[in-house]
């Protein structure tokens, strides 16, 4: 139950950007800590963009979270 009302220290402006402008490369992800799926989205250029688009839409509503499970600030 404490994971609902935390925020996550990384923010929503910086995680967006980088989804949107390097998403292919799973930049985002290595931001907010979730290095291993980071690396898949790397050799899979984001899973041939499939992946980047989810991430970005997940992104946008603010239900993005972190290597914790927190969600990311808005």
């Amino acid at each position: 139950m404490e994971n609902l009302d935390r925020k996550s220290e990384k923010g929503f402006v910086p995680t967006l950007l980088l989804c949107v402008l390097l998403g292919g490369f799973g930049v985002h992800r290595f931001y907010v800590g979730k290095v291993g799926t980071g690396i898949l989205m790397l050799f899979t250029f984001g899973g041939l963009g499939v992946w980047a688009l989810i991430d970005l839409i997940i992104i946008a509503t603010g239900s993005f979270k972190d290597k914790n499970g927190f969600l990311i600030k808005n």
